[in-house]
């Protein structure tokens, strides 16, 4: 089958691979859409520190928001998944360890993550290996640009979870990216007043042409406090404005990272006592998402600004947007194509 392939910082190409194999607990998916992400750009450039600590090393087959369709399964895997449409989670943990055994495979020390580190290569393919245990079917509401974008929902939706949002209360989000914009909707169809902030124009005329939320830039923030904040950017800065612009009692949550440490003063924090939360993956927020997507109450598919084959995968990753897209933040693979 035909996947994509990352051999060397800024080396990758589509190559002919061994299709997989379904083994014990495990199926085999016919890949229909695959979205590519911030973390896969730092993959082709060597930047992602799983490269530098000894987590994941070249060569790497990326893609870990997917759906597709599942067409093989393991021996002990029941033949009724043959044919669900589904996506499935990024984390596989090991399945025995004291996190795994309470509820937090997601964040297991042992962990394989799809496309990311381990065993299972991404879902930039004809073809994806992944545990039965990890998916999530998909009801026929749920077409594949929205089932593609399941995992970084999940991700959002637990960054609106863990706003704990009253309705009627305003929430800021910090971040007009994809992550950022999802957490805002999500924000908004649990109740929140929402306000999006940002440094770049064209993300903010994006942001506000999806309505339901205030759009700002970064530099011209109203004077007001906000009783949850989610820091969904890149910049180290912006950790240390979401805990100044709570109220206090109320919450920050950091989902975005950044390419250097960033610094909070902790007494700020205290002095207001400030609940602090961080969210590592979208696992627990699968199913919810879905849900949400499927009732309509969240629709992801304008954040998709275009859809691409296999071999425009290079360039994309390399920082060359795709003639003719449009205004969103994400872009879609079809590896069928």
């Amino acid at each position: 089958m035909r996947a994509l392939v990352i051999t060397a910082p800024g080396v990758a190409a589509v190559q002919d691979v061994a299709p997989p194999v379904a083994g014990p607990g495990e199926v085999v998916v016919d890949v229909e859409r695959v979205g590519v992400c911030g973390t896969d750009v730092e993959f082709y450039t060597g930047e992602m520190p799983y490269l530098h600590n000894g987590i994941a090393s070249y060569p790497v087959r990326l893609g870990h928001e997917w759906c597709g369709t599942v067409s093989a399964v393991g021996d002990d895997v029941p033949r009724s998944w043959i044919g669900t449409r589904t996506t499935g989670d990024t984390q596989i943990g090991c399945g025995h360890c004291y996190l795994c055994l309470h509820g937090r495979r997601h964040a297991c020390e042992n962990r394989s993550e799809v496309g990311l580190r381990g065993r299972y290569p991404g879902a930039l393919a004809e073809q994806l290996l992944v545990p039965v245990s990890s998916l999530q079917a998909l009801p026929d509401q749920v077409d594949a640009t929205t089932g593609a974008m399941v995992e970084p929902g999940g991700n959002s939706l637990r960054a609106a979870w863990g706003a704990a949002i009253v309705p009627g209360c305003p929430v800021l989000v910090l971040g007009a990216g994809t992550i950022g914009l999802l957490a805002a909707q999500f924000a908004v169809a649990q109740g929140a007043e929402v306000s999006v902030a940002d440094r770049s124009e064209r993300s903010l005329r994006f942001a506000e042409s999806l309505g339901g939320f205030s759009v700002y830039n970064i530099q011209q923030l109203p004077a007001m406090r906000y009783d949850a904040v989610i820091d969904a950017s890149n910049d180290p800065m912006l950790p240390a404005l979401a805990v100044d612009l709570v109220q206090p009692g109320g919450r920050a949550v950091f989902i975005g990272l950044s390419g250097s440490p960033s610094m909070l003063d902790t007494r700020t924090m205290v002095f207001k006592d400030v609940t602090a939360v961080a969210i590592l993956s979208g696992s627990p927020g699968l199913a919810a998402t879905v849900e949400q997507y499927a009732s309509g109450a969240v629709d992801p598919r304008p954040l998709v600004a275009a859809t691409v084959g296999l071999d425009d995968v290079t360039a994309l990753l390399a920082g060359n947007r795709p003639a003719g897209a449009g205004p969103g933040p994400k872009v879609h693979v079809d590896p069928r194509g």
